[in-house]
């Protein structure tokens, strides 16, 4: 197979940079923008990565998913970007997903890119199956002297509808508790969507848009086909470097303040609250088992808990749990056994996916999935898919759906007040676009 030369040029204003190159491949079949927006949540690799165009591509659906991965990796030793849906959890357990798909994204997709960006703040790498140093040089300048596509909006008046009317939530939320209170779940993610149809969405403004009001560290703008995934995520499903794993699941969410010390105020309420906290211990409890399936005996080492977190929407209250991958396991068995979040299902983990199941009431697809890449030394990093909209463009339909937490102690008013405020970025990004919320 042949090799990838690595070709590296100085860059003067990388962020300009990045938007000419998405513009640039704008035309690409497959093409994603990993961004970290230089975040402070520890294990960074790259600032940005960029993959662009395909020379080898994967679409799989669950059943044997994870094989077809595992022989499309064994196949190309390379760079690969790409994505595992939640109902991928049908092909892990005996589970199922009986609920309307209106985006009809498949389970599974990854690509091998023709050509690969890192892009820091003074430089730009090229990974490419192109040995000339001149030609690469001349495509960066290209790049470079690109003329960047209308980003203006299009005219749309489409209405956003949310899939549970308030009422409906509140009812659903209320049976969670009940099962809780049973015994059957000590906590589990419940989750609503909202969609509209015959939407002309800017992808690219969209993405835009979110990232500057948001500034994640797993920010994403994704185009594979008709299918776009636009990510302000700030959560971290699994790394791993080596033999290392790492896995920082968010369990806590508190709005910010224009007043700095309201702000500070907010954040320690976060911080000290007991429901939050108890959130976040039981599915830090639910990773450290998920790890421990695949890891040396003794190495699953909860590195920090209750770390906390400020982003231009929210605090947020992040752990890190850290392990070593044991040497009978490979990386795609540390994926199966971890997948999906424990932060997007719920404890224990099984019963809780059963449950959310039968109380939801769409189909999740991509959404509390994870986007990511692998390196070809077989390294990867996936994030989880929230704050989130996805749109598929042949049938011109979007959605992007938002959850809490449901555990004993939780109030389902408040729990639907914190999906507003998890929603209301994605709702001001969509609104620049004439898709309105009433």
């Amino acid at each position: 197979m042949k090799q990838r030369e690595i070709h590296q040029f100085p860059l003067v204003n990388p962020a300009a940079f990045k938007k000419k190159l998405v513009s640039f491949y704008d035309a690409e079949k497959y093409l994603i923008y990993l961004e970290s927006n230089q975040s402070n949540t520890k294990y960074d690799t790259y600032s940005t990565l960029i993959g662009a165009g395909a020379v080898a591509t994967l679409t799989a659906t669950a059943g044997n998913a994870f094989e077809q991965l595992e022989a499309f990796r064994a196949a190309h030793k390379d760079w690969m970007f790409g994505f595992l849906s939640y109902d991928l959890k049908n092909e892990l357990e005996e589970l199922e997903s009986k609920h309307q798909d209106i985006l009809e994204f498949p389970d599974m997709c990854f690509f091998v890119p023709e050509l690969v960006f890192e892009i820091s703040e003074r430089e730009v790498k090229v990974h490419s199956f192109i040995s000339s140093q001149t030609a690469v040089e001349q495509l960066i300048q290209n790049i470079d002297t690109h003329l960047i596509c209308d980003l203006k909006t299009r005219d749309n008046k489409v209405i956003l509808q949310a899939r549970d009317a308030k009422e409906d939530y509140l009812k659903k939320a209320q049976n969670f508790l009940d099962h809780i209170h049973r015994g059957d779940i000590y906590e589990a993610n419940f989750c609503t969507q909202f969609y509209a149809h015959e939407v002309e969405l800017n992808p690219q403004k969209a993405f835009y848009d979110l990232n500057s009001i948001s500034e994640p560290p797993f920010a994403v703008y994704a185009k594979w086909g008709p299918y776009y995934a636009i990510s302000a995520s700030p959560e971290r499903y699994l790394k791993k470097t080596g033999e290392q794993l790492v896995s920082q699941p968010i369990k806590g969410t508190a709005k910010r303040s224009l007043q700095p010390a309201e702000d500070e105020a907010l954040k320690q309420q976060l911080l000290n609250d007991p429901k939050e906290r108890s959130e976040n211990v039981m599915i830090v409890d639910l990773v450290r088992n998920d790890l421990s399936k695949t890891a040396v005996k003794g190495s699953v080492v909860v590195e920090e808990l209750f770390g906390m977190y400020t982003f231009q929407q929210v605090h947020q209250m992040i752990s890190t749990v850290t392990a070593t991958l044991d040497k009978k396991y490979t990386s795609m068995e540390a994926i199966k056994t971890s997948f999906p979040m424990g932060s997007m299902t719920g404890a224990p983990k099984i019963s809780a996916m059963e449950i959310i199941e039968q109380q939801e009431s769409f189909k999740r697809g991509l959404y509390s999935g994870a986007i990511g890449y692998f390196t070809p030394q077989d390294d990867f990093d996936f994030n989880v898919v929230i704050r989130t909209v996805l749109y598929n463009e042949e049938k011109k339909t979007l959605s992007f759906s938002v959850g809490s937490a449901i555990t004993a102690a939780a109030v389902p008013e408040k729990e639907y007040e914190e999906c507003f405020l998890k929603a209301n970025a994605l709702i001001d990004v969509l609104k620049q676009q004439g898709i309105s919320f009433d």
